[in-house]
């Protein structure tokens, strides 16, 4: 009914990476459609950047969020920010946070220039990048709510990128390249599907920290219980009518075996049970749990023995909180880079065997996990050194390989400007 309003169109176009019925094809189209009909038309507003073209000076380098808060874009940023390398990079936050919190502030100190912009709109906005002198511009939202992408087709500063709101691109013709990982987009990805250049970082897309403070990892649940329990602690609307049936074939193969899923209360938790009664599983093998306080979070994941990942849109941060909670995670590899989180966390920690490629693998992969005790409890008792000792939690090394494609994006636009004259 009104399909000039940007905002809606951006929330479609996000949503389609959680339908199991669009390919990335699909999703491209929809992306490119939002630019022709939103971004193009605020073309003439670009104009000539006079940055200095020097390929090897401080870049003042400039991140666009309105997530700089607790919000996992917020805790997901933390690491790169805090490892910056101020003497090479001149770091900006361009908050959009309409309440700042206390991770706001601790966000802020990693900062050379904090700017709070929730109350500028996106022409405002523009002009302040533009006077700021902004050479790599950081897009850290995509199509998710609230985003700033009409900032982006204004081009304000001559390198923009996309990166951490979820791996995927924004359509945007202004927007010149994506971060992505070897695990994300493999070499045999069809890049064509971005409308941005692809940057693949050397290791891991991910940083990871945890949210606040953690207990050890308690001993697998299954020892006393006698029975395997499975989690999926994701953000519900991720958790497809797919990923149901083969959770419920997981467990009609395990008698006894239960699980445990995030969800708000509601009705649709009667078609949830429905569906797991149809493959001999009975309800009171389901526990719900809605959003929990961090401290319950973690108690949570000590009750799971194997988490599974959801798809099409797999998980993130919360594979990563898993993982660190010493709980192993079942993955299938998607059709979509938010599909591969899972192969890129278990990959960067040398767990790929639990990434499957097929739904019945999938199936395989959990049931056999959870048929071997010394296993789970070897892997209780390691994940947390694993992912310590791996690229995932090396933010400094992380910091300089981010800085490296900053770096490259910078002298490739240097060089374009030299051949343009």
């Amino acid at each position: 009914m009104r399909p000039d309003d940007a905002a809606m169109h951006s929330n479609l176009v996000y949503l389609l990476s959680f339908h199991p019925g669009y390919d990335a094809v699909e999703i491209s189209r929809q992306q490119r459609r939002w630019n022709e009909m939103h971004a193009a038309p605020l073309k003439s507003a670009i104009r000539p950047h006079d940055n200095e073209r020097s390929p090897d000076r401080r870049l003042k380098i400039g991140y666009v969020s309105p997530d700089l808060c607790q919000h996992v874009v917020g805790q997901n940023l933390f690491p790169l920010l805090s490892e910056h390398d101020h003497k090479q990079f001149e770091i900006y936050c361009f908050s959009s946070v309409s309440r700042p919190d206390a991770f706001s502030e601790l966000l802020r100190g990693h900062a050379d220039v904090w700017r709070d912009v929730a109350e500028n709109d996106d022409e405002e906005l523009a002009e302040i990048i533009r006077g700021d002198g902004i050479d790599v511009l950081v897009d850290l939202s995509l199509h998710m709510a609230h985003n700033r992408l009409l900032v982006f087709a204004r081009k304000p500063a001559p390198v923009q990128v996309t990166y951490l709101g979820y791996c995927a691109s924004t359509g945007l013709e202004t927007i010149d390249d994506r971060l992505s990982d070897p695990f994300l987009d493999p070499p045999e990805t069809d890049l064509s599907v971005y409308s941005e250049q692809t940057m693949r970082l050397l290791e891991t897309w991910w940083c990871y920290g945890p949210a606040g403070p953690t207990p050890e990892a308690p001993a697998a649940p299954s020892e006393k219980a006698g029975y395997v329990t499975f989690g999926c602690l994701n953000n519900f609307a991720k958790v497809s009518p797919g990923a149901l049936d083969l959770w419920a074939e997981i467990l009609s193969a395990l008698p006894g075996s239960r699980m445990i899923i995030h969800s708000y209360p509601g009705s649709h938790l009667d078609g949830v049970r429905a569906r797991f009664a149809a493959s001999g599983v009975s309800g009171d093998r389901l526990e719900f749990v809605a959003k929990q306080p961090w401290t319950d979070y973690l108690q949570t994941y000590g009750r799971i023995d194997v988490a599974l990942d959801p798809f099409p849109y797999g998980g993130g941060i919360t594979t990563c909180d898993a993982l660190w909670m010493g709980v192993p995670v079942v993955s299938l590899a998607g059709q979509t880079a938010v599909g591969r989180g899972g192969k890129s966390i278990l990959s960067n920690l040398g767990l790929s065997e639990l990434v499957a490629r097929r739904p019945r693998q999938y199936v395989q992969t959990a049931v056999t996990l959870a048929q071997s005790p010394a296993r789970l409890i070897e892997l209780r008792r390691t994940l947390r050194h694993r992912m310590l000792t791996s690229p995932l939690m090396n933010a400094r090394r992380f910091a300089r390989n981010v800085e490296n494609a900053y770096r490259q994006m910078w002298k490739q636009w240097c060089l374009s400007q030299d051949r343009a004259r």
